[in-house]
């Protein structure tokens, strides 16, 4: 390889400035923009940890299609060619990793295999060519299927490699896509909602109901979050319950109709997600876009945002959209804590709110990430896959699906190390399933039909309101006047299932779970609003609620209420030119009235939302009472 270098330095002679972007000094190419991705997939799930999104190539063992795009190159000559890529199997074995590819440029492919060693995302260098002035063709040839990934290729005159991470890279690739420290464009919205599961595609269309012009921005190019065909969760919990029965009407308009976890991905009726959405002519969808920064208002006063920058995931377009109210929808709490929100993470102490399911002492340990899967039946091998991990006769899983039970993360950070969670989801799945077909031989009948890259979180950061729901307020049914949404699912917390622990003690990627019943206590709106950021509301896993609490607040129906119940207080705050807090101190009988309206359509809607709902204690009794 030195010499290839040295070779490479000597026919380019002097260094020549060139790029397909004025003032750079090399050509740079986001792997996500790649105008033909063949079989890779755009991954935008830890932008937050290495700075972009990238090509994975996903195909569970089988060589995935080759992308391919074409760049313009400005002079004739020799070009260094560099990747950024990762080993992802780094962190449980030394071995040559899985994710093998190469690359080919200008028509030929470049001999190293790329994303095999190494034990970080890092630049590889693929070799050097000569390429004449004009387009020239940048293809990605995958190896193995298991998971290569790519963030960006950088082509230079120079052997000079970009920074590897951190700040420096940022600033390196921001100065080659030539984007400007502010967005060129800003749009203006009554309301910015970010995060398209469901609590956020139910905030935006009850405030568009109530007539604001809304932003709803998703960072995926599906809606529904955890119950997209991507992750393939159904919903859980009850809706239309409780003080206001209307509440949770509307998701009748979009759920899917179908039970089950881990099924095909039709079962998640994902086109009625969209329909539900792009029928709202107030609601303007920004998907595939992510919110990246927040500039917050100038002056005195109590923290507000004046506006977020989102960006296109595959163009890297930014632009900036403004307006008086926002809505963290994201699960991570992330736009309330680029705001400065107060936020919690982990589970508090037994004393600290007088939580008997809570811990002795806090910690940072929260629920885990699922990665599911399934396979059918087509016969089929699987290559031999073994990197580090302990699996025996005894430790094995003789199963031919895995959903929520395989879940990984409670002892790690859901926002710093979600890539490294993830990727021991598919570690485990291949090594296992690799075990079964392999070293058991069982299972000839059957190959792997579906596993997910997109992984399931249950909790991560939860935003403060002036109200923190707890324990007491289950147990209890304490009432609220400022009482919204109910709550139906269990307190179900989970924990490492003891058996798969015992093998796997360092990293169980089992869990089990405890369900304790619940009244349907209605949620404080104080939970669903910012207690430091004035402007700032909060619907879905990310409210104001203790770790004991999320164990029932969590489940998509309940999220949907959650957000359904901000979308109709913004619209308070729209007609009172009033912040969240306000509707609370002065307008709460204007946000009760809409509630008990709720914001679904008038007129029949499909009874399809009774299965995977709740395990409520005396619900005839109590929903008469509060009624």
């Amino acid at each position: 390889m030195k010499i290839l270098a040295l070779l490479c330095a000597v026919l380019a002679g002097a260094a020549v400035p060139a790029s397909a972007r004025k003032g750079s000094s090399g050509i740079w190419v986001e792997a996500e923009a790649f105008a033909a991705k063949g079989g890779w997939v755009v991954d935008q799930q830890f932008m937050d940890e290495m700075g972009s999104a990238y090509l994975l190539a996903h195909g569970m063992g089988v060589p995935v299609a080759d992308a391919v795009t074409q760049v313009a190159v400005p002079a004739a000559g020799s070009w260094h060619v560099y990747v950024r890529t990762y080993n992802w199997t780094a962190p449980w074995s030394d071995k040559r990793g899985p994710g093998a590819f190469r690359i080919a440029v200008g028509g030929k492919t470049l001999e190293p295999e790329l994303g095999v060693t190494g034990s970080r995302w890092e630049w590889q260098e693929a070799g050097c060519v000569q390429l004449p002035k004009g387009m020239t063709e940048l293809r990605l040839q995958d190896l193995t299927g298991f998971d290569g990934r790519i963030d960006a290729v950088y082509l230079s005159r120079k052997a000079v490699v970009p920074p590897a991470d951190g700040e420096a890279l940022t600033a390196f690739r921001r100065r080659m896509l030539a984007l400007p420290d502010d967005p060129a464009e800003t749009r203006s919205y009554d309301f910015v909602v970010v995060g398209g599961g469901i609590a956020g595609m139910c905030a935006a269309v009850a405030a568009a109901r109530q007539g604001l012009r809304v932003a709803l921005v998703n960072d995926r190019p599906v809606l529904g979050g955890n119950n997209s065909a991507e992750v393939r969760v159904h919903l859980g919990g009850q809706i239309e319950l409780g003080r206001y029965p209307a509440l949770g009407r509307m998701q009748r308009e979009f759920a899917h109709s179908t039970f089950g976890n881990a099924r095909p991905a039709e079962s998640y009726e994902d086109e009625k997600k969209q329909a539900f959405i792009s029928g709202e002519p107030l609601v303007e969808l920004y998907a595939p876009w992510r919110a990246v920064s927040v500039r917050m208002a100038a002056g005195p006063g109590e923290r507000r945002i004046a506006s977020v920058v989102v960006r296109q995931i595959e163009s890297s377009r930014e632009i900036s959209l403004s307006a008086p109210l926002f809505a963290d929808c994201t699960g991570d709490g992330s736009l309330g804590v680029m705001a400065g929100a107060d936020s919690r993470y982990g589970r508090e102490s037994r004393e600290e709110y007088g939580e008997s399911l809570a811990q002795e002492k806090a910690d940072s340990t929260v629920l885990g990430a699922s990665v599911q899967w399934y396979s059918e039946e087509r016969p089929g091998t699987f290559p031999a896959f073994d990197y580090g991990l302990p699996f025996s006769d005894e430790s094995v899983q003789r199963v031919t699906m895995g959903e929520w039970t395989w879940e990984t993360g409670m002892q790690r950070d859901m926002t710093r190390e979600f890539e490294r969670i993830r990727d021991y989801g598919l570690l485990v799945i291949y090594s296992n399933w690799s075990y079964l077909k392999n070293r058991l031989g069982l299972y000839p009948e059957r190959s792997l039909g579906w596993v997910a890259y997109v992984s399931g979180k249950r909790e991560s950061r939860r935003l403060l309101g002036d109200y923190v729901f707890k324990q007491d307020d289950i147990d209890k049914n304490v009432f609220h006047e400022d009482g919204t949404f109910s709550v139906s699912w269990t307190i179900d917390l989970h924990f490492p299932d003891p058996a798969n622990e015992k093998y796997f003690p360092d990293e169980p990627f089992k869990a089990k779970t405890r369900h304790t019943p619940v009244y349907p206590a209605a949620v404080p709106y104080r939970c669903l609003y910012s207690r430091n950021v004035g402007n700032l509301f909060m619907a879905g896993r990310d409210i104001s609620v203790t770790h004991v609490a999320l164990g029932s607040t969590r489940v998509m129906r309940t999220c949907g209420m959650s957000g359904e119940v901000v979308g109709l207080a913004a619209g308070v705050c729209h007609a009172h030119g009033v912040t969240p807090r306000e509707v609370y101190r002065n307008h709460l009988s204007e946000l009760q009235a809409l509630m008990e309206k709720g914001a679904a359509i008038e007129g029949p809607l499909p009874d399809n939302q009774h299965f995977n709902t709740s395990s409520v204690l005396a619900v005839p009794r109590l929903l008469k009472e509060v009624r």
